[in-house]
């Protein structure tokens, strides 16, 4: 079976973050305008076949039994590369007792220009006896390895192929689907809408409410920034899917996937933060603010802020010159992939500064409900 080598650029890295947010809003957009899809979708299948072909998945996903020979093939490599693990260890083992079989005989030989006695004689016979035990099972195990290598390398080349002409013949194998579903009555689905829930201690701030000119367009801004950083989530499920299938079935782990999903996954925190504070997400210990009255719990909001305003304040300063400090000496992570640490720690006072912006709107729209004031 042959290894993966690729490793993930740095272009690539933060071009990604960048990139798949947009192209994401964009057609999540699109699908909403156009409405629920209600025949194959040529994206989806090619999705399908790119990510979970080795499955068959694109097959079954049209309808087609096809799928189900990809099962097979797939499972003969899964055992193939499980026998090359344990063949890679039996060699191993065996090499090494075949060097030291070999460096036994080398002590044992006794120099040219001395008397062989029968002690030494002894002695290098009985070396000579362990290396020509430990040679044939040294080939065994080499010969082994070839063979389970050989067996893996064939089934992924058949399944090369495999996957090569469905490329092929998917638009051909969509059209007839389509054609199938319009020759039959459509009955849409009765959907039902998802139920009420949200965890305790959230959703009771009553400023959500509440609109004005001014907190709406901070709360534009901030939606987009939660909204950019939520499709990053969808950015792990490939990169660990690419992770678990190299390692599990390519046998080649990589370095970079886990580095760059942590990072990332620190960047969301504080990119989302002040999404989740203007849906009121944040879970409070409330043991008297949700008996309060609207107007009690905005007074109790103004009162406390002040704590709120001291501490985003005092990240936001700290956190713009832990950044700087990075972007001065371009600062990278001590592992082999050597990424840009500069970028994630703007994310501190990136995050910081939406977040004071949400307060300052939290807060006026406190006001308007002390003052009576709603908009």
């Amino acid at each position: 079976m042959p290894s993966l080598t690729f490793v993930l650029p740095h272009w690539l890295y933060w071009g990604g973050l960048i990139a798949f947010p947009l192209i994401a809003q964009y057609l999540v957009r699109r699908q909403r305008r156009d409405g629920v899809p209600r025949q194959a979708s040529v994206f989806i299948a090619y999705l399908f076949w790119l990510c979970s072909g080795f499955l068959g998945i694109h097959r079954l996903y049209l309808r087609s039994n096809w799928g189900f020979v990809f099962i097979p093939v797939f499972l003969v490599i899964i055992y193939c590369n499980g026998q090359i693990r344990e063949a890679r260890e039996d060699v191993s083992r065996t090499r090494f007792e075949f060097e030291n079989a070999e460096l036994a005989i080398e002590r044992a030989r006794p120099p040219a220009d001395e008397t062989v006695t029968a002690e030494a004689k002894a002695a290098l016979e009985a070396a000579e006896a362990e290396g020509v035990a430990a040679k044939p099972a040294y080939d065994s195990a080499q010969a082994e390895l070839a063979e389970w290598r050989a067996v893996s390398r064939w089934s992924a080349i058949l399944m090369a192929i495999m996957l090569l002409v469905d490329a092929a013949l998917l638009p051909g194998v969509i059209r007839r689907v389509r054609a199938q579903e319009l020759s039959k009555p459509y009955r849409e689905a009765a959907v039902a809408p998802p139920p009420a829930f949200r965890e305790a201690g959230t959703g009771e701030d009553p400023t959500l409410s509440v609109h004005s000119r001014i907190t709406d367009a901070i709360e534009w801004l901030t939606m987009r920034a939660g909204e950019f950083g939520a499709y990053w989530a969808v950015i792990a499920v490939f990169v660990y899917y690419y992770e678990v299938i190299g390692r599990y079935v390519f046998n080649s782990p990589t370095i970079w996937a886990h580095e760059s999903m942590f990072l990332m996954f620190g960047m969301q925190y504080m990119l989302s933060g002040a999404y989740a504070y203007r849906e009121d997400q944040h879970v409070r210990v409330d043991i008297f603010y949700a008996k309060f009255s609207a107007r009690g719990k905005a007074i109790a909001d103004i009162v406390t802020s002040v704590f709120f305003f001291i501490f985003i304040g005092t990240m936001f300063w700290t956190g713009m010159r832990f950044a700087l400090d990075g972007i001065e000496v371009q600062e990278l992570s001590f592992t082999e992939w050597a990424i840009q640490y500069w970028p994630v720690k703007l994310m501190i006072p990136v995050g910081a500064a939406l977040l004071l912006l949400q307060g300052v709107s939290k807060l006026i729209k406190d006001v308007l409900i002390v003052t009576r004031r709603e908009a």
